[in-house]
């Protein structure tokens, strides 16, 4: 640690590096959001950074770049900033794949990521972000499996990764998802069956996974989610019939989307 790092109120120098790491890959900024970052101010007033904290205000807390028309990658030297708490680049068009540096953030607790143009695999080495609550994804170009890993983030209550490339199946570690209250996974291509663990997650008030390749019949765990208040798995190949008494199953649904399913 340096003596800047830990004093109260000093800079600190891998932030800075790394924020300047993050300019570098930045190819078109429209809006002049990230090229008005320079040396005469100081980096927690540039535009989009957020420092903060009792013991290190000028440590880096988040990033606010949201809908700023950015385009570029996404620098690997973002995993040094390791008091950061939130990413926000949604509504951007970064491309490249998702670093796997962005694991080193013990403290990171939203990634939100989604309507972009990031491609390659989801790195399962994300599971390490163990403070996480959101995790968004949708609206890229994301290819492979979703990560068995990330049945361990015993912490997160939002998953959404609609409208990518993702194959394979879903994985059966989501049932330990004891604080999910949100799937969204539309418009993918996974396979297999939906997996029995699902009805462990009595948080879930959406279930969303519409447009994908699964088949198979709805387990019966799933009649154990009261909370739910959307269930789409339609354009599915999926089978079979609902209980008669489903109301008294779902006695909060508002959304039952089931349509060319067999």
């Amino acid at each position: 640690m340096s003596l800047a790092d830990s004093q109260p109120g000093g800079s600190n120098g891998a932030d800075r590096l790394a924020l300047l790491a993050f300019k570098g890959r930045i190819s078109n900024d429209p809006f002049h959001v990230v090229s008005s970052w320079n040396e005469s101010v100081p980096y927690c007033e540039w535009s989009g950074v957020i420092c903060g904290g009792r013991l290190h205000p000028n440590r880096v807390r988040a990033l606010h770049l949201s809908s700023s028309g950015l385009v570029g990658s996404l620098a690997p030297e973002i995993g040094n900033l390791s008091f950061l708490r939130e990413i926000s680049l949604f509504d951007n068009s970064f491309h490249g794949e998702i670093p796997h540096e962005v694991s080193f953030l013990s403290r990171l607790r939203y990634l939100i990521l989604f309507n972009n143009s990031f491609e390659g695999e989801i790195p399962p080495n994300i599971s390490q972000c163990s403070n996480l609550i959101q995790l968004r994804f949708a609206y890229n170009n994301i290819v492979g499996k979703i990560p068995e890993e990330f049945g361990t983030l015993s912490k997160l209550q939002f998953l959404s990764f609609h409208f990518n490339r993702l194959t394979d199946q879903i994985p059966h570690s989501f049932g330990n998802l004891s604080s999910l209250d949100t799937i969204s996974g539309a418009s993918n291509d996974l396979s297999g069956s939906i997996p029995d663990a699902l009805g462990q997650l009595t948080r879930l008030i959406f279930l969303g996974l519409g447009g994908n390749k699964l088949f198979g019949t709805i387990p019966p765990s799933v009649y154990n989610l009261s909370l739910l208040g959307a269930f789409s798995v339609e354009i599915n190949q999926l089978q079979g019939s609902f209980p008669p008494n489903l109301g008294l199953y779902f006695p909060n649904l508002w959304r039952l989307s089931v349509f060319e399913n067999q």
